[in-house]
């Protein structure tokens, strides 16, 4: 196959850290190390420095919703944006937000003819539910949300349950299971960095270490997480707890953690983006707690399995998807009585903590080298079923505004190259009238 040149677009993308950001650079870094091309589109972001990332990176228009949705939104009809990607010679279109990012890409297609893939990472249901009030305006987002990602030619689900979500929102086309990877390789750091990377933090020899790592808002399951610490405590027990992370919640948590009266034992850390530090944080935990029911895929238990850290899950969750109880993971009901149990017992037992972290190093590790070498081998088939009809003809209301948005393009294209044409003949006539007086004015003076 020919190396392909990947277009790849979502709203969120560095300074934002968030694990979607995450797959994002992943995509774009192992198609560029080792496949082909990749282009990275996503809103503007003030003081964004794409210099370190080795694709480029296109930014285009956007407003400040963070407060609303944690995220700028990019307005995805910009005309000059727009051009500029369509001069690209892209041979696939792959958005990573059901969204704005989806939106442009469906523009793009109209205009350069190229399939568009789209992948959903996040339950949107909850993200709606969080920022739209009133049942019927909730179930519209949803019905919109179904209808661009329906828009896409394939759809791909990072887990099953994250397929199982997206049909909630009414979504009933078909879709693909491509999980994603971690950036992380197997193995430990050296003691070194750890000690650099905890340094500051209260964290006695022989005192278990509990860690969270990843957005701090409610909805990751975090009041299960201070609920049964909050047991824990009572019950006498010594521990640890570190959560690394920012967030619309985050003044909220710490406020909770305080009145809990868990200070001294809860510890926060701000957002971390340097990948080793991180690392440095995984290795020096005995056990990471996410009892999330939001994440789809759950990157951040895979990065800890990186590095031989068991993580408690609620059963039955997307990120507990492929973890076997007591061998690659604990899990645990959807509660704090159900979590504080575990970690007593496992406070009582430090030899299965390290055990099952072994384990779930051998059995759910997946490297973004072999998610995404398997994402670009599917992308080939994704460009030889839209050459060949094969994907179902897009023929909504949006489609035909996205057409009908081509079509004014074509035209104000054309309209600018008769101006350009227009411009550049007047220039002409300009500088021959000038080169001719001044020709004169130069006879005159011999004269």
């Amino acid at each position: 196959m020919e190396p392909l040149n990947v277009c790849l677009i979502n709203d969120s993308f560095p300074p934002t850290i968030d694990g979607v950001a995450n797959a994002v650079v992943n995509y774009g870094k192992v198609i560029t190390a080792g496949h082909g091309h990749a282009t990275v589109v996503t809103p503007y972001y003030p003081q964004a420095d794409d210099s370190a990332f080795p694709f480029p990176v296109v930014r285009y228009p956007s407003v400040d919703l963070t407060k609303l949705v944690g995220y700028r939104a990019g307005m995805p009809f910009d005309y000059d944006v727009l051009r500029q990607l369509e001069t690209a010679g892209f041979d696939v279109i792959h958005s990573h937000c059901p969204i704005t990012s989806t939106l442009l890409a469906r523009a793009l297609r109209e205009r350069i003819h190229a399939p568009v893939v789209f992948t959903y990472h996040t339950k949107f249901d909850i993200d709606i539910a969080n920022a739209v009030r009133g049942k019927l305006l909730r179930e519209g987002a949803a019905r919109i949300l179904a209808q661009n990602i329906a828009g896409c030619d394939e759809v791909w689900v990072v887990s099953h349950g994250a397929g199982e979500n997206l049909r909630k929102l009414g979504y009933e086309g078909a879709y693909r299971v491509m999980p994603n990877g971690v950036d992380l390789p197997r193995g430990r750091v050296p003691d070194e960095l750890i000690e650099r990377a905890t340094e500051g933090f209260d964290l006695p020899a022989g005192v278990p270490v509990f860690l969270f790592v990843g957005r701090m808002m409610w909805y990751k399951g975090i009041r299960i997480i201070l609920d049964a610490l909050k047991q824990l405590q009572d019950s006498g027990a010594d521990f640890r707890m570190v959560f690394v992370g920012g967030g619309g919640d985050k003044d909220e948590i710490v406020a909770c953690s305080h009145n809990l009266g868990l200070d001294g034992k809860v510890l926060f850390s701000p957002p971390i983006r340097d990948r080793d530090l991180i690392r440095a944080w995984y290795c020096r935990a005995d056990l990471f707690l996410f009892p999330s029911t939001f994440d789809t895929n759950g990157l951040v238990v895979r990065e800890a399995a990186a590095c031989g850290l068991a993580s408690v899950l609620v059963a039955g969750s997307c990120a507990a998807e492929d973890v076997t109880d007591g061998v690659s993971g604990f899990l645990i009901e959807e509660n704090a009585d159900s979590m504080a149990a575990m970690l007593r017992r496992l406070l009582a037992a430090p030899q299965a903590m390290a055990q099952v972290g072994e384990g779930a190093q051998r059995d759910i590790y997946v490297s973004w080298e072999e998610a995404v070498s398997r994402a670009y081998a599917r992308y080939g088939d994704v460009i030889e079923n839209y050459k060949s009809g094969a994907y179902p003809v897009h023929d909504t209301l949006t489609d035909d505004l996205f057409r009908g948005m081509a079509g004014v393009m074509g035209v104000i294209d054309r309209s600018r190259q008769l101006q350009q044409s227009a411009l550049e003949q007047m220039y002409a006539e300009a500088q021959s009238k000038y080169d001719e007086f001044m020709s004169r004015m130069g006879q005159d003076r011999f004269m």
